[in-house]
């Protein structure tokens, strides 16, 4: 690998905030290294999370039919069910709670590596043809270099069912509002009344979970990014993709 020559220094990009230095590339590059491993921790933290919870659920659900079998649904079932399934919705909840936190961060982080390509793209702009992902760190940037940009046309409520936290959410709810009927069931309410208290219970918790990605999308609105798309730029010329256009420096209106 050649060594960078100590007296050359890039030009600053139109409208950037400064020049680079000698040894600029190999520390954008090294900080998009350490970015790219920080998204594969956080999403190997995701799906273990995931299919901790999932293996869990199902392991209570044969425990419970083992039980429910040699018991006939009697008092051992009820106790049986009333200690291992708050541990179960414990751990979905705090599943959710993570997923929620996990994608903040994932975010973050395409937001570092966006801004660094955009970094690349003030170095050599000639390159910038050939990038699928975006040097943006705007929203719109953001969710181009994740590829959602694609599903843009699905409507919004779809693409939220869709994601893992409201599957596991969904998940949960049932077990609470299995406990809720269980409970019922044991202060005296017959099947049908007791059934209805864990279809609300389950409601109710899927109502609360709901804060969970409200406050997601909450942190995003008093998100302001530092190279946004400039306003004249919506409708990108033919032949450039708009990533490597002008980017409009910290102080300029978004």
């Amino acid at each position: 690998m050649l060594e960078p020559d100590s007296t050359v220094r890039v030009p600053p990009a139109e409208g950037a905030p400064g020049g680079f230095g000698p040894n600029a590339i190999q520390i954008l590059t090294a900080e998009h290294w350490s970015l790219l491993a920080s998204r594969g921790l956080v999403y190997t933290e995701a799906m273990s999370r995931t299919s901790i919870f999932v293996a869990a659920l199902t392991g209570a659900v044969v425990a419970l039919a083992l039980v429910a079998q040699a018991d006939d649904f009697g008092d051992g079932f009820v106790v049986f069910a009333l200690v291992l399934l708050p541990v179960i919705y414990f751990l979905g909840f705090v599943t959710i709670v993570r997923l929620a936190q996990v994608n903040l961060e994932n975010a973050r982080w395409v937001q570092g590596m966006n801004r660094i390509r955009n970094a690349y793209l003030q170095l050599s702009p000639e390159l910038e043809p050939y990038f699928v992902t975006s040097g943006r760190d705007d929203r719109t940037g953001l969710l181009t270099t994740r590829g959602l940009d694609v599903m843009a046309r699905m409507p919004l409520a779809v693409q939220v069912v869709m994601s893992t936290p409201v599957v596991i959410g969904v998940l949960d709810a049932v077990v609470f509002g299995a406990i809720g009927g269980i409970v019922a069931g044991a202060a005296g309410l017959s099947t049908g009344p007791a059934v209805g208290v864990g279809v609300l219970a389950g409601l109710l918790l899927s109502g609360l979970l709901a804060v969970v990605p409200a406050r997601h999308i909450t942190a995003w609105e008093t998100y302001r990014p530092r190279f946004p798309r400039p306003v004249h730029a919506s409708a990108p010329a033919p032949g450039s993709s708009g990533a490597g256009a002008r980017p409009r420096q910290g102080g300029e209106p978004s």
